[in-house]
């Protein structure tokens, strides 16, 4: 049994695709996910799980969400250990950085080399990129508000992602890290 965390893009941002945190759990729940536990109100979940393979446990809570509620967030999944790798390969954690300004975006599938080097070669004032095959680091000194790589980054990956702020990062790997077996 291991832990994983369940990232939902698009969910209770705005007036559109709202899910009470319970009726998530209780959707986690009827799939035979164990210890289900939500963190804030914006899609991120963690469980437990036998299941090894993660795009086909997306699919099958994607489906079970859109069944549920009508519409298909997606869904990225990292366990335990990947959560763990995404912090410990943090590209601004040598310097002094506010954690309230750097955000991971999550992806779907992997990036090129290629894709890499075209997003890292993005300048717009002092926002910073760091991309790796799998997640994205942006560091927005202004503030989240102002982020302007947004529509460059779009542009470019045309790829699923789901964004989260460095502090719920950290919060999710914590609660992972409890539910893993002993």
């Amino acid at each position: 049994m291991q832990a994983i965390i369940a990232l939902l893009r698009g969910v209770n941002v705005g007036p559109h695709n709202r899910i009470k945190m319970d009726d998530l759990r209780a959707v986690c729940s009827s799939l035979k996910l164990g210890n289900v536990q939500t963190y804030v109100q914006s899609g991120n979940v963690v469980f437990t799980s036998n299941e090894n393979d993660l795009p086909k446990m997306a699919k099958k809570l994607e489906d079970a969400l859109e069944k549920k509620f009508g519409f298909r967030p997606a869904v990225m999944l990292r366990t335990t250990a990947e959560m763990q790798a995404v912090v410990k390969k943090n590209p601004f954690a040598k310097r002094d950085f506010d954690p309230a300004k750097l955000a991971v975006m999550f992806l779907n599938s992997d990036l090129s080399a290629e894709t890499r080097k075209q997003l890292e070669a993005i300048k717009v004032g002092p926002e910073e990129l760091k991309a790796l095959p799998h997640e994205l680091y942006v560091y927005f000194p202004d503030g989240m508000g102002r982020l302007k790589l947004s529509p460059a980054i779009d542009r470019i990956i045309k790829k699923t992602g789901t964004g989260r702020n460095w502090n719920s990062v950290l919060n999710l790997l914590e609660m992972a890290e409890e539910m893993e077996p002993k």
